[in-house]
């Protein structure tokens, strides 16, 4: 199998403010977010990061985007070094996060055309892909209205939509249908199969089961900002639920179902 993306000994701290001591319930004045992570993902699967909140999922997604650089260590993605080439890694990729906050003033319509243009796409192979997805997320119907006047779930399918104008290969998903209401969820559920069918490349993180057992062809439960195990889902489950797994996998790491 092609390697799409390799990862290699990322690690990523943080320093923490009198108030962020105090939540975290510590008094080390530095946070490792992410610990020496490595794995590989190969062209065309779904690969999925699983872990409770806190683990490192998202900082080790945000790096991987070129949103923030790693403290050490390096990523190839579709042969770009996240390090040294960010500008390359971005023309390759499409990131989604429920993090992401679009500009209320601004239309789906304008944003699309916005993005669109910032990355080159001709204008009319760009009208066709906004039609086509537009039409299939419903947002044909709220095209015109301010962002600020949308659901939540619209607001998320506009993202969606925005993070893909670009056609990329490789599409990273920080917690795609997180907040989501069951039928929006599904709806995002779906076009991640979709993606996959047609033969794009998908990195997605998450904390709900369901959503790894549904779509994803290999898995890597990250703990305290440690990749633990990073095998096909199969393997990983050994004949069980993959809930009952990684409570497995996390007491035998870590001791407790508290994360630390």
């Amino acid at each position: 199998m092609e390697k799409i993306l390799e990862v290699n000994g990322l690690k990523k701290t943080f320093k923490l403010s009198a108030k962020q001591q105090k939540i975290e319930k510590t008094n080390e004045k530095v946070k490792v977010a992410v610990n020496d992570l490595s794995f590989t993902a190969y062209r065309g699967e779904v690969f999925g990061l699983l872990g409770s909140n806190g683990a490192g999922k998202t900082t080790t997604l945000r790096m991987l985007a070129t949103l923030i650089k790693p403290d050490a260590g390096d990523a190839l993605v579709n042969g770009a070094s996240i390090v040294s080439e960010p500008a390359k890694v971005r023309s390759n990729i499409g990131f989604l996060t429920s993090e992401l906050k679009l500009e209320e003033f601004f239309t789906p319509n304008y944003l699309f055309d916005f993005f669109s243009e910032l990355h080159g796409v001709p204008v009319e192979e760009a009208k066709k892909r906004k039609q086509d997805y537009f039409d299939r997320f419903g947002i044909d119907k709220f095209a015109e209205v301010k962002v600020g006047n949308l659901s939540t779930g619209m607001k998320q399918k506009v993202s969606l939509v925005i993070s893909l104008v670009h056609d990329p290969d490789i599409i990273i998903f920080d917690e795609p249908t997180n907040g989501l209401d069951v039928l929006t969820a599904k709806v995002v559920t779906d076009f991640l199969l979709d993606l996959k069918e047609r033969g794009k490349s998908i990195i997605v993180s998450t904390h709900i089961f369901s959503l790894i057992e549904k779509i994803c062809d290999r898995v890597g439960i990250v703990i305290s900002g440690q990749m633990v195990i990073c095998d096909t889902l199969e393997a990983i489950k050994q004949g069980k639920s993959l809930e009952e797994r990684f409570f497995e996998i996390y007491e035998d790491k870590v001791g407790t179902t508290d994360e630390k």
